[in-house]
């Protein structure tokens, strides 16, 4: 007595369980602390802040301008933007990856007229076609769903570089903001410092038309406020440069408009604070769990781990389904009845013996990928915690810096002063005269700039500890 087809299946499929069982064996699962260096329990600069890293860095800087342009270049930024549409395109990538495990059924209506000539005389005839065509391969061993997690794994990495473009396009925009407005008080200081050298030519010109100088002082006087006015000129064009930039940023158009107007609204905003005080930069062991561009790199790991495993699965058999049928009849109405049906139904098991080193060669290639992916993580995590070392001590640093140069800011209008007095009583040589303002205007001028550096570094360990904006 012959074997039922339905028989035959379930002892086939019972057997390919049986051997799925005994021969496919899961890598284990990857843990994101395992890494190929040593990582400290506490940071070694400043390590003393162990409670939870700071969030929401934005409002730290109680500057509501700042928050409302970084708001607004969170939504209007193009490359923002292009980031969130490789987000859309790696989740229907999931989606076509998953959809081999699903039976595939497509319908081909059509029309079919043949001619015959039977005894000399010809005569014609059509019909109506309905066929469909089905085909189903089992992912017994779980082949095409390793593909498919390993497409929805790289669509949560995908998902993790937004956010991590997000919070470096927030840091952008803080950081360019600054430097906006540090170019604007420098080019006030270099406005200041043309009319101060201005008052100094009217002195010397004075003195010399009274004979009470000579010639040499006035053309030094006279080159020392062209140079002013050159520093002035340079000022200007590098503000109008970093507001362009700015409204780059922004997604608007690059028209100057924030350097050429100046409203009561942006005055307020033109200085720099001092960053704030307080700031928690966490355990190191959090970082990799905190920063979305590591984040992103280790599940790249764990999708490289699922297309090696996706790979392994090829050498083993294929069951498949597939199927055809249809209807044909001259009249269009009874291409529907079941009666006109003819169908035909298979299952079938494909093993692959020899490929050519196909197979193979795609386990050699998913394994260097693997070693790749690996190495990118340790890579990722390494740079990261460098970058957190580095703006925690900098910062230290970059504030001693501050406080040096504000002392020095004094005492170069202190002495500026003193020279103009020292140089009316005939006390001193235009040359001190002239140095003593070209003291007070670098002096001010580096101030402003390490100013701008503190906060920019702020901003980049904030970035560096993973903190939301």
């Amino acid at each position: 007595m012959p074997v039922k087809p339905v028989r035959s299946m379930l002892w086939i499929l019972s057997a390919l369980l049986a051997l799925l069982a005994i021969g496919c064996e899961l890598a284990p699962p990857r843990d994101a602390q395992a890494l190929a260096f040593a990582a400290p329990a506490q940071w070694s600069s400043n390590g003393h802040f162990a409670e939870p890293a700071t969030i929401g860095w934005l409002e730290a800087f109680n500057d509501g301008r700042l928050t409302a342009l970084v708001k607004g270049g969170l939504t209007d930024n193009f490359d923002l933007k292009t980031a969130a549409a490789r987000v859309d395109a790696a989740r229907e990538q999931a989606v076509i990856a998953g959809a081999g495990r699903w039976p595939q059924l497509s319908l081909t209506p059509g029309y079919r007229r043949e001619t015959s000539r039977t005894g000399g005389e010809t005569s014609e005839h059509g019909a109506f076609t309905a066929m469909f065509n089905l085909s189903w391969e089992l992912d017994v061993w779980g082949r095409i769903k390793a593909g498919q997690q390993a497409a929805e794994t790289e669509a949560e990495a995908a998902g993790d570089d937004y956010r991590a473009a997000r919070l470096s396009l927030a840091a952008r925009i803080a950081q360019a903001y600054f430097e906006f407005s540090e170019a604007q008080l420098q080019a006030d200081v270099a406005a200041q410092s043309v009319k101060d050298r201005g008052v100094i030519v009217d002195l010397v010109r004075g003195r010399f038309n009274k004979g009470l100088t000579r010639g040499l002082d006035l053309r030094l006087v006279l080159t020392d406020l062209a140079n002013a006015e050159a520093q002035l000129a340079q000022a200007r064009n590098e503000v109008q440069i970093i507001g362009r930039r700015l409204q780059a940023l922004l997604g608007q158009y690059p028209d100057n408009q924030l350097a050429q107007s100046r409203s009561n609204e942006f005055d307020t905003a033109l200085s720099l604070p001092q960053p704030p005080s307080t700031l928690a930069a966490g355990l190191p062991a959090e970082l990799l769990e905190r920063r979305p561009d590591v984040i992103a790199a280790f599940k790249r790991l764990q999708a490289a781990d699922s297309r090696m495993e996706s790979a392994e699965k090829a050498l083993l058999p294929r069951v498949t389904m597939t199927g055809a049928g249809g209807s044909s009849s001259a009249a269009l109405t009874e291409i529907i009845d079941p009666r006109a049906a003819a169908w035909n139904l298979a299952a079938g098991l494909a093993q692959p013996l020899f490929t050519g080193g196909q197979l193979q060669g795609e386990i050699r290639f998913n394994e260097a990928k693997v070693q790749e992916a690996f190495n990118q993580y340790q890579s990722v995590a390494l740079n990261a915690f460098r970058e957190v070392e580095q703006a925690l001590a900098a910062e230290a640093w970059l504030r001693n810096q501050e406080q040096a140069l504000r002392e020095a800011v004094q005492q170069t209008e202190a002495s500026r002063k003193l020279a103009v007095y020292s140089y009316r009583q005939g006390l001193i040589e235009i040359l001190t005269l002239l140095d003593s303002y070209r003291s007070t205007l670098n002096a001010q001028s580096a101030h402003l700039a390490v100013q701008r550096q503190l906060l920019n570094n702020r901003i980049n360990l904030y970035l560096a500890l993973g903190g939301g904006v």
